[in-house]
């Protein structure tokens, strides 16, 4: 199985977002984009790759640990941004230092169940679109595309979305064919919630 683990924004957030986005889709070059789709929008804590199924209860036992170790926290959906010339994604601001917190938790954690997490800086983010494949892409198509993507980052730059609270850890499947990828949660677990 394909997984990955995740923060997954509520419905109205996404919403929200959808709507913001909804005037990119007329600009230049988005046409060439593979949009993601809004019930697929999530926030990666570390993604896992193929994971045997025998592999996963270990996982979720350590998982759930993790969960009840780290907070529920507030966040908000904002700004936005890309990754060189493929990538367009929307940022995230509030408590970010308690996600990054529980990414570095999560990531120590399926180690310990022996997978292995991206090796990537953890940058929270949720992919909005991407480029097609720059192999035998001459470089003025490229930059070409990168620029309409900076267009794209520059049009959400001072958005900002509701608050929202991120109480909840997910094991997602990704499953990929004709089509959008799926994405779906095979367990969750609530974050904690400490007396103030």
């Amino acid at each position: 199985m394909r997984l990955f683990v995740a923060v997954n924004p509520p419905v109205e957030a996404l919403q929200e977002l959808s709507d913001a986005a909804a005037p990119l889709h007329g600009l230049s070059g988005a046409d060439r984009l593979r949009w993601s789709e809004p019930d697929g929008w999530h926030l990666t804590l570390a993604f896992l790759g193929e994971v045997p199924a025998a592999d996963v209860e270990a996982m979720a036992d350590r998982l759930e640990r993790v969960a009840s170790e780290h907070g529920a926290h507030r966040l908000r959906l904002a700004g936005a941004g890309c990754f060189g010339d493929r990538v367009l994604w929307v940022g995230v601001d509030g408590e970010t230092w308690a996600l990054r917190r529980l990414a570095e938790g999560v990531r120590e954690a399926v180690e310990e169940a022996g997978a292995e997490s991206d090796r990537h800086g953890f940058h929270p983010h949720l992919t909005l679109a991407r480029a097609g494949s720059s192999h035998g892409t001459r470089r003025a198509v490229r930059r070409l595309a990168a620029g309409e993507l900076r267009l794209m980052a520059a049009a959400l730059e001072g958005w900002q979305g509701r608050e929202w609270e991120a109480g909840a850890l997910h094991l997602m499947r990704s499953e990929f064919g004709y089509g959008p990828a799926r994405y779906t949660s095979l367990r969750s677990w609530p974050l904690a919630r400490w007396e103030a």
